[in-house]
């Protein structure tokens, strides 16, 4: 196999902050809209730290439209079944790159060694535990064997002349595949209160761990930006508003 066609296997996911218009005074600008009209536009550029209070009321009350007023675009790259996860969420805009229009480059994704692979428990509420050495082995042996074989065909017709749509169909959901992702605070938590098995949770959630990798990386960003809002994210059970 040529270096051009090497297979490359990853167990990570990159989320990377490429833009933000957000912070806790955009809530508290947003919000006192209603009772000080043009008023609040006094309050563009207020020191959210005042109004924590006002901030930790919204989110316990769940008056959610304040919280919509900024955004975050995020340049994510995950494999195709997180993906498909990912894009169940309609609460933000999507722009993924197209198998119709590049090749595919030959990057898959294979579990680390440090991923719960043994399901027991019930229907919505399962338990994820370690494997043994030999179940490990045998997912790594599989999934390389089988995403090179399947990479190896794709460009088999490719080279034969066949359509980039067409061939793309002999690759694997470990594929990885990159997207810009922008939502708003507000569908950020939507998305982190079913995304994320976190303490405190009024809701648990059962997520799968590769589309929590995200979650994480979304919520450090989100916190980073927003502390106050994110802090009363936490305060009242991770509801969102």
């Amino acid at each position: 196999m040529g270096t051009e066609t090497e297979v490359i296997f990853r167990s990570d996911i990159t989320v990377e902050l490429v833009r933000a218009s957000a912070s806790d005074a955009d809530v508290i600008f947003a919000a006192r809209v209603s009772t000080a009209g043009e008023q609040s536009l006094e309050d563009v550029n207020a020191d959210a730290g005042r109004s924590q209070g006002l901030i930790n009321y919204l989110m316990r009350e769940r008056h959610g439209s304040p919280f919509e007023h900024n955004s975050l675009t995020f340049f994510v790259r995950a494999p195709i079944f997180v993906w498909r996860e990912h894009m169940r969420h309609r609460i933000a805009s999507y722009n993924e790159e197209s198998g119709r229009y590049r090749q595919l480059e030959p990057v898959f994704y294979v579990p680390a060694r440090d991923r719960a692979i043994v399901q027991v428990g019930k229907t919505g509420a399962y338990e994820f535990l370690p494997g043994d050495d030999a179940q490990y082995d045998l997912i790594d042996d599989r999934m390389r064997a089988s995403c090179t074989t399947a990479y190896l065909a794709y460009l088999e017709m490719l080279e034969a002349g066949v359509a980039r749509e067409v061939a793309r169909m002999v690759l694997p959901v470990s594929t990885y595949s990159s997207a810009y992702v922008t939502m708003n605070a507000r569908s950020l938590m939507n998305f982190l209160s079913l995304r994320r098995k976190a303490e405190g949770s009024h809701f648990p959630s059962y997520p799968q761990r590769e589309i929590e990798m995200v979650a994480e990386r979304y919520e450090e960003e989100w916190a980073r930006l927003m502390p106050l809002t994110h802090r009363a994210f936490e305060d009242n059970g991770r509801v969102a508003p």
